[in-house]
């Protein structure tokens, strides 16, 4: 839509206010609201200001004026305000110079898409994420000087299986046997239905919805491809429905990679295709029908992996899910339809515009916008200096003996282990200006004080158990 359109569309729909909205650094979108008077054609121009400082990650107190102005494009109306409310999602501005902020991640990803272009490689880069997620029925937390402690409560928890519901009518996915029960074993089947329909009134075109391998309602609902920067907007209109989905139903969603111990993980499986005049680019003659670009691709994600896991994986929460011998996927290798490797070939269709690459290891925590960026950087890397991925591995990984696992690379064990990679290995992502020293530079900084360090002052409660009565 174009400035006028928007108004129009804004006039159709009586909307009375306007959700001015943008992604802070970590990966949570931020908003605040105007009469929708206060909207004009100039106004994507002008753009309206607020305080920088207070957004994580961003601005001095000395320097906190900025501007966001309003992209067209995204113009939705809100399906969970009381009164009608047009959404806006913004880019970030200098006010002074009208600069883009080199640290809003949306403008990280635009620029991404552009040095994508003009490496002359392809023109559009397809992302499609399948965010998993928790949708629990009560969640309690709290840490002091003196206590620390989580509670987590799910009518469909196994743990459950025992307490006296008055009734209990059992129907409870035992732990790891959750994937693709049918009701009454999945209670949520309608709830994630309800996601769905928001979902679509919001624009975004939805494949499938299922029930997800753990117990306690974990789920999953997979969005149709799109390009880069679009897709990073739907993956956090998605977050945005389906918390609220849940929460107009008496319920909580979770996107934590690991909130349950002995059950597994939220991961965030992202299919990548490059193409190029409408022409996919991953189809070919090699390796389950890959291309020599798509291999090279391959190859410059498994070499910088465990340095973009700083960004892919960007809490200490996701390394709980990241830990081997377990079903998440630690081990840097590729394979065909292997969902014990790191990257898989999905071997469904023979169509040759379906032919993509699957990433396993990221997870749902992270900033979309910066997420996609990172894989795409390394994947142009890989392809740019023809990075060999070495030798397929089709074979369960899980099984492999210790001789043979120690050849094969693994992803870091911790944030703060992926954060020194990245402090070492990033000249790729800062190839057409698209991340800044600056950039990384503060997020590197941003995860060491507020995640990391926070972490290993905080005794954990489990120390009690193993530690007490030394």
């Amino acid at each position: 839509m174009t400035p006028k359109e928007v108004l129009e569309f804004a006039k159709k729909n009586d909307a009375v206010m306007v959700n001015l909205m943008f992604v802070d650094f970590p990966g949570m979108w931020q908003s605040f609201a105007v009469p929708i008077g206060q909207l004009n054609e100039k106004s994507f121009e002008e753009g309206f200001g607020f305080d920088g400082s207070s957004i994580r990650g961003w601005q001095a107190i000395n320097a906190s004026d900025m501007l966001m102005l309003p992209d067209p494009s995204t113009a939705m109306m809100d399906p969970f305000r009381q009164y009608p409310t047009l959404d806006l999602i913004c880019n970030i501005f200098d006010p002074i110079t009208k600069a883009s902020y080199t640290r809003d991640p949306r403008y990280i990803a635009q620029k991404a898409q552009k040095y994508l272009q003009s490496t002359g490689i392809a023109d559009t880069a397809y992302f499609g994420p399948e965010a998993e997620f928790f949708i629990f029925d009560d969640i309690r937390y709290d840490q002091t000087t003196n206590s620390g402690y989580y509670f987590i409560d799910s009518k469909e928890g196994i743990w459950n299986s025992g307490r006296d519901e008055k009734p209990n009518l059992g129907y409870k996915p035992r732990y790891k046997e959750g994937y693709f029960p049918i009701s009454p074993n999945d209670s949520m089947e309608d709830l994630r239905s309800e996601m769905v329909m928001m979902l679509q009134k919001c624009g975004i075109e939805v494949e499938a919805q299922h029930h997800e391998v753990a117990t306690a309602g974990q789920a999953e609902i997979d969005m149709r491809f799109s390009p880069l920067v679009k897709m990073a907007d739907w993956l956090m209109i998605f977050k945005y429905v389906v918390k609220n989905v849940a929460y107009k139903n008496g319920k909580t969603v979770t996107f934590m990679p690991k909130p349950l111990f002995q059950d597994n993980g939220s991961g965030m499986h992202v299919h990548q295709s490059l193409w190029k005049a409408d022409k996919p680019l991953f189809p070919g003659n090699g390796y389950a029908g890959l291309s020599e670009m798509a291999l090279h691709y391959i190859g410059g994600i498994l070499k910088h992996s465990k340095a973009i896991a700083a960004i892919t994986n960007p809490t200490t929460n996701s390394y709980k899910r990241l830990v081997p011998g377990f079903e998440a996927p630690v081990n840097l290798a590729y394979s065909a339809r292997n969902r014990s490797a790191s990257i898989r070939i999905p071997m469904y269709s023979a169509s040759p515009k379906a032919k993509r690459i699957e990433v396993r290891y990221p997870d749902p925590s992270c900033n979309p916008y910066l997420a996609f960026t990172a894989m795409l950087m390394a994947g142009i890397d890989g392809i740019e200096n023809r990075i060999e991925p070495g030798e397929p591995l089709d074979k369960d990984l899980y099984d492999l003996e210790p001789e043979e696992l120690a050849t094969v690379p693994q992803m870091p064990g911790s944030l703060d282990e992926a954060l020194n990679n990245i402090e070492a290995d990033h000249e790729f992502l800062l190839k057409g200006d698209v991340f800044t020293e600056d950039v990384l530079k503060t997020w590197i900084a941003y995860k060491w004080e507020k995640e990391v360090d926070a972490m290993r002052l905080r005794p954990h409660p489990y120390e009690f158990y193993l530690y007490y009565d030394v």
